[in-house]
């Protein structure tokens, strides 16, 4: 019988062990983080400041905001002291309860995101009767939803996950304890949870990614019926900004996570991972303001105030 120790705690390995590099790099990634924090949380207080923006679509946009907010908490700020630390340790518990919370965050945003395709589906399709039929009684359920389906996502593969052995080499290949890094290093057999990933993360692309398509069907008829050019070109923009954060979120997540364990490559996934969990959640509040009419307004409205008390 050889002595097998049971891993502890973790070494996140990150993308670079170059002291320049580093000192670079968490410059970069503070000022996205702070970006990324003071946009999400503006486009928050414009939606709750701003009565013109008291609908639905707008509350899915401020949940989409805090979960942005959240989801790029639960990884920079880690990232952050790695680059400033020697050791890069981070412990058993805090790393289960880092994959706990980024599986979360990043699930609910796939449900939100559904749920906000069908919102402008009904706001296009039927805009007489929008307050009735996205009335409280149905968005708050699917908000309640969306995070329920996250929160359950990650319980499954957080348990599966810390329940196989870690009893080899500690080093994370990865800049958070993600999934298919941590079954790299595991010393058990990982089939089951290979399936389990490939299957629970293809199951949620699959319904989400066709509830967006069928309502997004159903919006082009609804627009080819629209006979005012102004009447297309405001269904565009408030759409356009929509599939342009849709095709991005869901194309990352689609090379990370739905794939054969075989394609696996750790540094490409590190880089693809950086990208949905880091550089989307600042690009999201661009997306969703800049291409929106509604809220240039709210923000001319806002800081027009500000310049006036000033």
């Amino acid at each position: 019988m050889e002595n097998i120790t049971e891993v502890t705690d973790f070494v996140l390995k990150g993308f670079t062990d170059n002291p320049d590099l580093k000192i670079l790099f968490f410059f970069l990634f503070l000022v996205i983080y702070l970006f990324t924090i003071l946009g999400n949380l503006g486009l928050i207080v414009l939606v709750t400041g701003d009565s013109r923006l008291h609908n639905p679509m707008y509350y899915f946009l401020s949940v989409l905001s805090s979960v942005d907010a959240f989801y790029s908490s639960v990884i920079t700020p880690q990232m952050l002291v790695d680059f400033m630390s020697k050791e890069k340790a981070i412990s058993f518990l805090a790393c289960a309860a880092q994959m706990f919370l980024a599986v979360t965050f990043g699930t609910t945003e796939c449900f939100l995101l559904a749920a906000m395709a069908y919102d402008r589906y009904v706001a296009i399709h039927s805009p007489l009767l929008y307050a009735v039929s996205m009335s409280p009684r149905v968005y708050v359920p699917l908000i309640i939803a969306s995070y329920a389906g996250g929160v359950l996502h990650a319980i499954i593969h957080t348990v599966a996950t810390f329940s196989l052995s870690f009893c080899g080499s500690n080093e994370i290949s990865h800049i958070f304890c993600d999934i298919p890094p941590l079954l790299a290093i595991s010393c058990s057999d990982t089939h089951i949870n290979q399936l389990l990933l490939f299957f629970c993360a293809g199951s949620i692309e699959i319904v989400t990614i066709l509830t967006v398509i069928i309502s997004y069907g159903f919006i082009l008829c609804a627009i080819l019926r629209i006979r005012s050019a102004e009447g297309k070109q405001k269904v565009f923009s408030t759409c356009g900004s929509h599939l342009t954060g849709v095709s991005i979120f869901h194309g990352t997540v689609l090379f990370t996570y739905v794939r054969p364990s075989s394609t696996y490559a750790l540094e490409h996934n590190m880089i693809v991972s950086i990208f949905y969990s880091i550089v989307i959640p600042l690009l999201n509040p661009l997306i969703y303001s800049l291409r929106n009419n509604d809220v240039k307004q709210a923000m001319k409205k806002v800081f027009g105030k500000a310049l006036i008390h000033e």
